[in-house]
């Protein structure tokens, strides 16, 4: 298969994916904000940080929630320790489903994914709503048993399709799998009569490291402010609620674009060798996709970041009142969109890097993580100490800084030898900064004379003017970045959707 067809299905992956994620986390974000309505921020708090890794795991830190952490009052916080078990045995039924996501990623059965993740998260929302409506005494057996049924009905979806596409020997799909039977995802002997293959294990085991090392710089705040308790359960609350609203644009635009365009990169190039010893047909099509994609990060984290600014009040108050939109909560979000940006920027480099590097490469940077992932914590730490839970992310956004950095070196040294420059994806003109700086600033001046305390129509004018000053962003980079534009609706178009479900 060429680099172009390899292109033409990432490209459908991603704008299905996309399309999926929007239609279904529509609905969960109305439920969520339903749901925020009757519940206090110490019940949320509690549930977003007992988060254990595997079955042994479970138990060990199942007993260090009960035994050793800070439990909290049974009057505010009912069945917490029920809770915690809970949330135990569900990472072990998730544990169950893992070979099944990982042989429909490598697949790129990216519908099944979204549509798998998408019904557990809505039917979790929906008993969640309907138990906290009809008893609200139950405390944490709501969120137990939403989080039990999220896990089974997700392991029950990838079960289900795998065994009826096994079952079917005149599938193209069953033809193209590296497997013929459910039981060839369970250990087994090989043909030289070893349990293990230890090539595969060695890969394994350094792309753990990597994951286990980007679990901590991605959920290390959690570990900081629940073992060294910086944060009353409250506080955790209003942080975890922010963050899960803050990161809803990077589940539901980046994600499934970074999870696609890694397979294409994978799958064109041949990992260890720079751009120069690749084959050049390909590697025109792969250096526009990265520039454009670079592009395409950097044009939408701004605009996250430019009417953020301006909007993340309201936006707190319309989904969760005044538990969110006083106190720290439009701080927080403010600070999150700038993260955004960073975060935007470095799942593309990221993606394009861990798809290019050799073994001995990603173990090199693994090394790197590791110093990283002590400086973030340490910096986790003193931030908070300093200025609340607002150090959270700004010590997240020190920590993808230094990731960026990291990932536009390694593209800088993989092009330098080649007439290629897809960096400069992160160059913008001249107009289209000041369309930016001029939208900040107007939104900025409406929303101290507007929002949020003057009643709705106020509100609906400070929201008119964002609309105004989004309309005149988005004119601007249609004059400015055409060929982002023609990327756009030849590979991410609707019409790329309309041939995969045909």
């Amino acid at each position: 298969m060429g680099s172009r067809e390899v292109l033409g299905q990432a490209a459908r992956l991603a704008s299905s994916g996309l399309l999926l994620q929007v239609l279904f986390r529509l609905i969960t974000f109305v439920l969520n904000a339903f749901i925020l309505r009757f519940l206090s921020k110490e019940i949320v708090g509690i549930v977003n940080v007992s988060v254990p890794l595997g079955m042994f795991w479970a138990l060990l830190l199942g007993w260090v929630w009960l035994q050793l952490l800070e439990v909290p009052d049974p009057q505010a916080v009912p069945h917490y320790g029920s809770g915690v078990v809970a949330f135990c045995l569900s990472a072990v039924v998730e544990l169950l489903g893992e070979p099944f996501w990982v042989l429909a990623q490598a697949q790129m059965f990216v519908k099944l994914k979204v549509i798998a993740e998408s019904l557990s998260v809505i039917l979790k929302s929906v008993l969640t709503a309907f138990l906290v409506l009809w008893v609200p005494h139950w405390g944490l057996y709501i969120f137990s048993l939403a989080q039990l049924l999220y896990t089974a009905v997700l392991v029950l979806c990838y079960v289900i399709y795998f065994t009826k596409l096994l079952g079917s020997s005149e599938s193209t799909k069953q033809q193209t799998l590296p497997v013929s039977r459910m039981t060839d995802l369970l250990p087994n002997i090989t043909r030289n009569r070893a349990f293990v293959n230890w090539k595969e294990a060695k890969l394994t085991w350094s792309f753990f490291k990597q994951s286990l090392l980007k679990q901590i710089l991605t959920e290390g705040e959690r570990y900081v402010m629940t073992f060294l308790n910086v944060l009353n359960f409250g506080d955790q609350g209003v942080y975890d609620i922010v963050n899960n609203l803050g990161s809803l644009v990077a589940r539901l635009i980046f994600q499934p674009i970074e999870e696609s365009f890694y397979i294409f990169f994978a799958k064109v190039l041949e990992r260890g060798k720079d751009a120069t010893l690749q084959k050049q047909e390909d590697m025109v099509v792969v250096a526009a996709v990265l520039e454009s994609l670079l592009k395409l990060a950097l044009l939408t984290g701004l605009t996250i970041t430019t009417f953020g600014f301006a909007y993340s009040q309201l936006a707190l108050d319309i989904y969760g009142g005044v538990m969110l939109s006083s106190g720290s909560g439009p701080v927080l979000l403010r600070s999150y969109c700038l993260y955004v940006l960073l975060l935007a920027i470095n799942g593309v480099t990221e993606c394009f890097t861990f798809a290019a590097m050799s073994k001995e490469e990603v173990d090199r940077y693994n090394f790197t993580m590791l110093a990283l992932s002590s400086s973030f914590l340490a910096l986790s730490y003193l931030l908070t100490q300093w200025c609340g839970s607002v150090g959270f992310i700004l010590a997240n956004c020190f920590n993808m800084g230094i990731r960026i950095t990291q990932s536009l070196c390694f593209i800088h040294r993989y092009y330098r030898k080649s007439p290629y420059r897809p960096l400069v994806g992160l160059r913008l003109s001249l107009a289209l900064l000041g369309a930016f700086a001029l939208s900040g600033g107007i939104t900025a001046i409406s929303e101290a004379w507007l929002c949020c305390d003057q009643g709705w129509p106020a509100r609906l004018a400070h929201v008119a003017v964002g609309a105004l000053c989004l309309g005149m962003t988005v004119g601007t980079v249609l004059l400015t970045e055409t060929k982002l534009i023609h990327f756009v609706r030849t590979q991410l178009g609707v019409s790329r959707l309309a041939d995969k479900t045909s």
